[in-house]
């Protein structure tokens, strides 16, 4: 036997106490690591969550969306098309996504290879859209990783790209993003993926935008300069079923 679901006003609720006791925790990693919490954006990652949850959020001030799987982000994104709401795609992304991607991601965070960056570039051109790309930065290197890594290109190769995107029709370089390996500390990844960040920034300036950060390991992230992190879990709770 399954529990009901909760009403709009308890999850609503629920909602805000996540929200609060991860705004608390930003704001103790900022004041740890001598950083104003203005440069950190939030971001709801709402995989498996209802568009009606996005609209919750959004009513307690939250402006950041992120998803993994396009077959989910769509609709979601198509249902909340009124609100005022910066959408990103954080998962990996086939090229042969790219399209329907570009047709309402704000920000794709894990580009991590050359036929990613022109197709991102040919459909935005389709969409008439510009769309910010990060480079997802693989950090598994020198871990002991049991099954697959979390993704990303190899720090060597992450200069290339930004060029890449840099040079691209329709696309905006960003900056970083990285997922810190699974079963090691984070801070030593993270402080690794502050150093990538540092070169490329000599070369793009403006490419300020370094997303890492979870809700297991988000203290450290902030501690190594991230500016974005993607939240799942502890604003939302355990995983659920969609019910739109």
């Amino acid at each position: 036997m399954t529990s009901a679901l909760p009403s709009s006003d308890e999850r609503r609720a629920e909602l805000a106490e996540g929200l609060t006791e991860v705004r608390a925790r930003i704001a103790a990693a900022c004041a740890a690591a001598g950083r104003d919490t203005g440069e950190v954006t939030l971001i709801a990652v709402t995989k498996t969550f209802p568009a009606s949850d996005v609209r919750l959020l959004a009513g307690l001030g939250l402006t950041d969306v992120g998803e993994n799987r396009d077959q989910e982000a769509r609709p979601k994104a198509a249902a909340c098309a009124d609100l005022p709401l910066t959408w990103h795609f954080v998962g990996r992304l086939q090229t042969n996504k790219a399209r329907a991607v570009a047709g309402y991601a704000d920000v794709v965070h894990s580009v991590d290879r050359s036929r990613l960056v022109t197709a991102l570039s040919e459909a935005a051109g389709r969409t008439g859209r510009t769309l910010r790309c990060l480079v997802q930065v693989s950090l598994d290197e020198d871990v002991p990783q049991e099954g697959p890594g979390r993704g990303g290109a190899a720090p060597s190769d992450v200069p290339r790209l930004a060029d890449e995107i840099a040079g691209a029709a329709n696309l905006e370089f960003g900056g970083l993003m990285a997922v810190a390996p699974l079963g090691a500390d984070p801070r030593p990844a993270f402080a690794r993926l502050a150093e990538v960040a540092v070169g490329i920034r000599r070369a793009h300036p403006s490419a300020t935008v370094l997303s890492a950060g979870m809700s297991g390991d988000l203290e450290q992230a902030v501690a190594c300069g991230a500016t974005h992190l993607r939240v799942g879990t502890a604003l939302l709770g355990g995983r659920r079923a969609i019910v739109r």
